[in-house]
């Protein structure tokens, strides 16, 4: 058994924290001993395995701030990352043997005063993430830049969530060529969809409807949402009498002012487009109402342009859920295009293109949606993950 720690900067409800959960348990399984160490978790707004007790879960340095005045929140995300670090070696009673990180490096420095060996998990390199439309922007961000790369290279294996972003990873981090990351695939854990799924309401998805449309993703702009409210538009332009909706379920926290400001944008996009008795927004939902979600919907619209990986695709096509996807980034590892569903270019008469299949042909969902549900049992299994996960840390501990 291996004590690990897993460090992450704010257990919330993204993709990158349902990997780390899903990692969790999975070590958990194996019969190692994990812990969760964060900067912030909200009992409200968070996956149900870190509140229920399944998972332990220590929050710490929450006090300081997110940001100054809206800005340098990566500069304030480093900060809190790296007070969470200085308490788990300094301050803490917890025992440990390896700590796994992500998202945020800036903390290795400070894990390697303690004896424990790291493993850092890179969802896609920190620095692409962000514009630099200013000489200002562009000097605030060289040194956290060189920073990100420096302290990447300390970990004692690092660990990509696809090909795509360890093609990334080694095109960005030029210093470090002699780093080999290993592809590791945030696989869910799917013990809780093989649960009765709860019957749906009219508050979830609206009756008398022939085909929904699904789009579940964080209320942010590089998910690229109003793609799908676009191609809603073009679709009923061609159908027009045809019963089509689309349900916007996307993960949104109060705190995050782009969330609001998003929200709001989709809104009057559909307004603009008279969309407004077509589209049902969900802001954010739980676990069991997402699975009814993906068994209910006719199709799932994932719109992100060059994804590091994608987990939702994933969960709905174990759902029976064909999927159309932006032709890039993970998608392409993921799905099989024609047979699990479409990877199209970003645009919203394509999307709509691929929509239209669903609309003519209703059989289609049950053809694709088997298929994608064999290639996730075949290709990506949460026991395959499991042993996988489980072997790399073997490797690192020996």
């Amino acid at each position: 058994m291996v004590q690990i720690v897993f460090l992450h900067p704010d257990l919330g409800i993204g993709g990158a924290e349902r990997a780390m959960i899903d990692a969790a348990l999975a070590l958990k399984s194996k019969g190692h001993s994990v812990h969760f160490v964060t900067a912030h978790h909200d009992p409200n707004h968070c996956f149900q395995e870190t509140k229920d007790g399944t998972l332990s879960v220590t929050a710490v340095g929450d006090w300081l701030p997110r940001s100054l005045f809206g800005r340098c929140y990566a500069l304030f995300a480093y900060i809190r990352m790296i007070y969470a670090a200085i308490y788990l070696v300094f301050f803490s009673y917890i025992q440990y043997q390896l700590v796994i990180c992500d998202q945020i490096s800036a903390c290795i420095p400070v894990l390697k005063l303690s004896k424990a060996k790291i493993i850092f998990y890179c969802h896609f390199p920190d620095m692409l993430l962000t514009k630099r439309e200013s000489f200002i922007k562009h000097l605030y961000r060289t040194p956290i830049d060189w920073l990100e790369e420096k302290t990447t290279g300390l970990a004692n294996t690092v660990l990509v969530n696809s090909q795509f972003t360890g093609k990334v990873f080694k095109e960005t981090f030029t210093s470090l060529t002699h780093i080999m990351p290993s592809v590791l695939y945030p696989i869910p854990d799917f013990s809780s969809f093989k649960k009765p799924v709860d019957p749906p309401t009219e508050d979830l998805i609206p009756p008398k409807q022939d085909v929904i449309f699904l789009s579940i993703n964080r209320y942010e702009r590089k998910k690229n949402l109003g793609l799908a409210i676009q191609a809603l538009g073009c679709l009923k332009s061609r159908e027009p009498d045809s019963k089509i909706h689309l349900i916007i379920a996307g993960g949104y926290d109060e705190r995050v002012v782009e969330n609001k400001e998003h929200y709001t944008e989709l809104r009057c996009l559909c307004d603009k487009l008279n969309l407004n008795d077509s589209v049902t927004f969900l802001r954010s939902f739980s676990d069991s109402e997402k699975k009814t979600l993906l068994h209910c919907c006719t199709c799932l619209l994932y719109t992100p342009d060059r994804e590091h990986f994608g987990i939702v695709p994933i969960e709905a096509m174990y759902m029976k859920c064909p999927v159309i996807a932006v032709r890039s980034g993970g998608p392409l590892e993921t799905i099989d295009d024609g047979r699990t569903g479409f990877l199209c270019e970003p645009l919203p008469e394509k999307f709509a293109d691929a929509m239209e299949k669903f609309v003519k042909k209703k059989i289609l969902k049950d053809d694709l949606g088997q298929a994608g549900k064999k290639r996730v049992e075949k290709k990506f299994s949460f026991k395959a993950f499991t042993k996988q996960l489980d072997d790399i840390v073997i490797k690192v501990m020996s």
